[in-house]
C-alpha cells in the first residue's frame, strides 16, 4: 500500500471473554479514533467505534465482509474470520487537503472524489491544531474564504464575491440564515463555538438545489461533535478541557465538553468562555500609509460632557473588547442498529459588541461622529430534534429534523454632544422542518426530500434621555406590527457511476416563498400602506459530469442556477439612510438569480505533487440594489420634519462574475509538506459601461510548510492579499472605501507560526506566534485593523 496511506496492525489475542472488540488508534498522535463506521457488505448490520476508539463485533458472522470507513481515514475491507480477537488497528491519518474524504455536500455522507464542485473541508484535527479565537478565525485560517471585519466581535465571510445574505451558514443541517440577514456586511458567524466543532465545510458555488434560497455564492456547513455511544455495557465518561491566553487582545479563553455514554444512550455537554480585550493593530506600516488605523482619540462622558481623551497608545483599538459564551448539551438515543434520537441544544450570547468601524467614523472636521455605537448581547438559542433510521423499499436511510431558533440582536448609538441614546431590537422566532431520504438503486443514488421555513420578526425601540432616562417613542427597523417569512420547498438529486471511471449527477428543487408585514405607527410612517405582502417562485437545478482517467486525475465540471428571495430586510425596512434620504418598501421585488458553469481538475504526480485547479464563471440577473423611487407619484417626502429623496430596494442591476482557485501540495521528504492556495475573482455591473461589482475580494491565498510527527506538529505559513484600487472600489455599494486609502486597500502579508507538542494522549501544549512582523494592515472592505504580533499558548487535556 501507498507510503502515506500505510496501515501498521497489531494483533493482541487474548483467551478469555466471549466479545470481539476491535481498538482503532490514530498512529501518528496515538489517540482513539471515535465514529470509525464499521458494516457487513449487504449494510445489513452495523456499528460505531467509541470515544476510546473500540467497537464491538459479535453482531457480525464469520463470514461477513466488514467495511471500516471514517472520514480522516482509509477505508478497510476484511473477512471477519480473517480478524484475531481483540485487534487493535493502528492507522495513518490521510494527510492532503485534496485527499478523498466523505463529505456531506447533499446532506448525505458522499465522496468528495465523486462531485464535480469546489469544497474545502476542516476536520475536527485541524481545527484543534489551528486553534482559531472565533469562527470567523478559522475561516480566515483555511486560506480559501476572505472574512471582512467592521468590529473585533464579528467576521463576514465573502465567498467568490458573494457575502452577507448571498451565501447561507448551516449549523448541523440547519440553516441559520434568516429573514433580516442584510446585504451588507453580517456578523453572525461568531455565535458558533470553534471548540465544539467536528469538522466545517466550505461548498463553493450555487447549492440552491440542497439548501435553497441565499446560497447564491457558497454553503458553509458547520457540524458540531456527536454524543458518542459506549460499545460495551459499562457506562463511560470521558472529556476534553483547554485553556488558552493571547497576547494581542489579551484573550483568555477556557473551554471543557464532557461526554456521558451508555450502550445505548449518550450526553454530551459544551461550555466555552472567551474574553477578549481592546485589540492592538501591527505598530509597522509604510510611510504612504500616514496614520491610517491609527486611535489618537475617543470620546469619554465627563461630568455630563463628551470630552476628546487622548489615547495614549494610538495602535490599541480602544472599545473593540467583548466577552462570548457558548453552551451546547446534546442527548443521543439508540435503541437498536440503525436507529438514532438526538436532541441538539445550543445557547450563545455576548456582552456589548462596540461597532469599532462607526466609533472611529469621522466628521469633516475630524472628531468623532459617535459617542456611543454598540450591538447588544447577541443571543442565539436552538433546540433542535433530529432522528435518523436505516430503512427498506422507497429509501436506505432516512433524516428528520425539526428546529426551532430564538434570535435576539440589538443597535444602540448616540452621537457625540447629543443626549438621546436610540434603542432599537429585533426578535426572531424561527421554525424548521428537514425531511430527507437516501436510496442506491440501479447503480444511482437518488437523495430527495422536503423543507419548511417559517421567521416571527418582532421589532422594537425607543429613545432613553442619558442624564434623566426619560424615554421616548422612536421608528422601529422593521415593522412594528411584525413580520412573517415562510418557505417550502422539495428536491431529488441523483447521482448515476456510469463506469468506473465516469459519474454523472444531477438535481432539481422547487421553492415556494413568501412575506408579510404589518405597520401599525403613523407617527413615523404616515405615508406607507399598513399592510404588504409578496410570494415568490422558483426553480433551480444542476448537473454534472466527473471523469477519473486513473487514480492520479480527477476531471469535473458543473453547471448550476441559484436565486435568493427577497426577506424582510429587504422588502420591509424603513429607515433614514443619511440626513434627506429615506429608504421606503417596494412589493415589487424579484428574487435575484444567477446562473453558474464551473471546472475543476486534480492532478496527483509521482505520489509527492499533487494540484488542484477550479475555473467558475457566473451570470447575476436581478441583483437587489438601491434605486431612486416615488411615493404616491412623488420623488421626495417630508420625514421627521426634513425634506427627504425618496429610496427604495429594486432588481436594476445585471452582473458577472469569474475567477479560480488554485491549490497545490507537495511531500519534499517525509513529514516535511508544502502546500498553499490562492483565490482570484472579478466582478463587474453590467449598464450602460461596465463598473465594480461590490463584495469582490483582491488575489488572496496562503502558503504553508508543515512538519509532522508523532510527538510534534509545526507549520510556518503566510496568508496574504493583493492590492484593491480605487478603481476597481463600487464606490456606492458595500465596499466600504471610506475606510481605506485613498488609493484603495493596500496589499500585505504576514509571517506566522505554531506548533503543538503531545506529551500523551491526555495532555498537549500549543505555542504560536501571528504576525511576527508586526505588520499594520487592513482586510478590504474592513473597519478596524488586523492584529498585531499576537503569542497565545494553549494546554490541553483528555480524559
Amino acid at each position: 500500500m501507498k507510503k502515506h496511506l500505510s496501515i501498521s496492525i497489531l494483533f493482541l489475542c487474548t483467551l478469555c471473554g466471549y466479545s470481539q472488540r476491535l481498538t482503532f488508534i490514530d498512529k501518528a498522535s496515538k489517540k482513539p479514533i471515535s465514529e470509525m463506521q464499521v458494516i457487513n457488505q449487504n449494510s445489513t448490520k452495523f456499528e460505531l467505534s467509541s470515544r476510546l476508539g473500540q467497537v464491538d463485533v459479535s453482531l457480525f458472522s464469520s463470514n461477513d465482509t466488514l467495511i471500516f470507513s471514517h472520514i480522516n481515514y482509509p477505508k478497510l475491507m476484511f473477512l471477519k474470520r480473517e480478524i484475531k480477537k481483540d485487534s487493535t488497528f493502528y492507522l495513518n491519518p490521510i494527510q492532503t487537503t485534496l485527499k478523498k474524504v466523505v463529505i456531506s455536500s447533499s446532506r448525505f455522507e458522499e465522496k468528495k472524489s465523486e462531485t464535480a464542485r469546489q469544497i474545502d473541508v476542516i476536520d475536527a484535527k485541524q481545527i484543534a491544531f489551528e486553534n482559531p479565537q472565533t469562527a470567523a478565525d478559522l475561516l480566515t485560517n483555511s486560506g480559501e474564504v476572505l472574512v471582512q471585519k467592521s468590529q473585533q466581535g464579528g467576521g463576514s465571510p465573502i465567498l467568490r464575491g458573494f457575502e452577507a445574505n448571498k451565501v447561507l451558514i448551516v449549523i448541523d443541517g440547519i440553516r441559520m440564515n434568516n429573514a433580516i440577514y442584510r446585504g451588507g456586511h453580517l456578523q453572525n458567524v461568531i455565535t458558533l463555538d470553534p471548540s465544539i466543532l467536528e469538522r466545517t465545510e466550505v461548498l463553493f458555488g450555487a447549492g440552491s438545489v440542497i439548501y435553497g434560497s441565499d446560497a447564491l455564492g457558497g454553503v458553509m456547513h458547520f457540524r458540531t461533535k456527536s454524543a458518542a455511544l459506549s460499545d460495551t455495557d459499562s457506562t463511560l465518561f470521558s472529556g476534553n478541557a483547554y485553556g488558552r491566553i493571547s497576547s494581542v487582545n489579551k484573550e483568555n479563553t477556557f473551554h471543557v465538553d464532557l461526554n456521558y455514554s451508555t450502550k445505548r444512550f449518550a450526553a454530551l455537554s459544551s461550555f466555552t468562555r472567551s474574553d477578549f480585550s481592546d485589540l492592538i493593530k501591527g505598530k509597522n506600516a509604510l510611510s504612504s500609509h500616514g496614520n491610517w488605523g491609527e486611535r489618537p482619540f475617543y470620546i469619554q462622558n465627563i461630568n455630563g460632557s463628551d470630552s476628546l481623551i487622548s489615547n495614549p497608545n494610538i495602535h490599541k483599538q480602544l472599545f473593540s473588547g467583548y466577552t462570548q459564551y457558548d453552551l451546547l448539551q446534546k442527548l443521543r438515543f439508540s435503541p437498536k442498529l440503525g436507529i438514532n434520537h438526538v436532541l441538539n441544544l445550543q445557547f450563545s450570547t455576548s456582552s456589548d459588541v462596540p461597532r469599532y468601524d462607526r466609533l472611529s467614523q469621522l466628521l469633516a472636521d475630524s472628531t468623532p461622529k459617535f459617542s456611543q455605537w454598540y450591538y447588544g448581547p447577541q443571543k442565539r438559542v436552538l433546540s433542535a430534534y433530529q432522528f435518523e433510521k436505516k430503512l427498506n423499499g422507497l429509501s436506505d436511510l432516512m433524516q428528520f429534523s425539526l428546529a426551532y431558533q430564538s434570535i435576539e440582536e440589538s443597535r444602540h448609538n448616540r452621537s457625540v454632544n447629543s443626549s438621546i441614546l436610540r434603542n432599537r431590537t429585533e426578535h426572531l422566532h424561527i421554525g424548521s422542518m428537514n425531511l430527507d431520504f437516501s436510496k442506491n438503486i440501479f447503480g444511482a443514488r437518488i437523495t430527495y426530500g422536503l423543507e419548511g421555513v417559517y421567521n416571527r420578526v418582532n421589532s422594537s425601540a425607543f429613545s432613553r434621555h442619558i442624564y434623566t432616562d426619560s424615554v421616548f417613542s422612536l421608528n422601529t427597523r422593521y415593522p412594528d406590527g411584525g413580520s412573517d417569512y415562510y418557505s417550502f420547498a422539495a428536491y431529488v438529486t441523483d447521482k448515476i457511476k456510469c463506469t468506473e471511471r465516469f459519474t454523472l449527477l444531477g438535481g432539481i428543487r422547487y421553492s415556494f416563498i413568501g412575506l408579510k408585514a404589518q405597520i401599525k405607527d403613523t407617527v413615523f410612517f404616515p405615508f406607507l400602506e399598513r399592510e404588504f405582502a409578496q410570494k415568490n417562485g422558483a426553480i433551480n437545478g444542476n448537473i454534472g459530469a466527473v471523469y477519473a482517467p486513473d487514480k492520479t486525475w480527477k476531471i469535473s465540471t458543473q453547471f448550476s442556477s441559484g436565486f435568493r428571495s427577497p426577506n424582510i430586510d429587504d422588502l420591509s425596512k424603513v429607515f433614514e439612510t443619511v440626513i434627506g434620504t429615506v429608504i421606503i418598501p417596494n412589493t415589487k421585488l424579484k428574487p435575484e438569480r444567477t446562473y453558474n458553469i464551473e471546472a475543476s481538475i486534480d492532478k496527483t504526480i509521482a505520489q509527492k505533487l499533487k494540484l488542484a485547479l477550479t475555473g467558475y464563471y457566473t451570470r447575476y440577473t436581478n441583483a437587489i440594489t438601491t434605486i431612486n423611487a416615488q411615493l404616491d407619484g412623488q420623488d421626495s417626502i417630508v420625514y421627521q420634519g426634513v425634506l427627504s429623496n425618496v429610496v427604495s430596494s429594486g432588481n436594476a442591476q445585471k452582473a458577472y462574475i469569474y475567477g479560480y482557485n488554485t491549490a497545490f501540495e507537495y511531500t519534499i521528504i517525509e513529514p516535511l509538506v508544502l502546500e498553499g492556495s490562492l483565490n482570484y475573482t472579478f466582478g463587474r455591473i453590467v449598464a450602460d459601461s461596465l463598473s465594480p461589482l461590490d463584495h469582490i475580494p483582491p488575489l488572496f491565498g496562503k502558503l504553508s510548510l508543515r512538519y509532522k510527527t508523532e510527538k510534534y506538529h509545526v507549520e510556518c505559513f503566510s496568508l496574504f492579499n493583493g492590492s484593491k484600487r480605487k478603481k476597481d472600489y463600487n464606490l456606492l455599494g458595500e465596499d466600504n472605501f471610506t475606510k481605506a486609502l485613498p488609493t484603495g486597500t493596500p496589499s500585505w502579508y504576514t509571517l506566522n507560526v505554531r506548533g503543538a507538542y503531545t506529551f500523551n494522549t491526555q495532555l498537549e501544549i500549543q505555542v504560536r506566534i501571528d504576525n511576527i512582523l508586526d505588520k499594520s494592515y487592513r482586510v478590504f472592505a474592513s473597519g478596524i485593523h488586523a492584529p498585531g504580533r499576537n503569542f497565545s499558548i494553549t494546554l490541553r487535556l483528555g480524559f
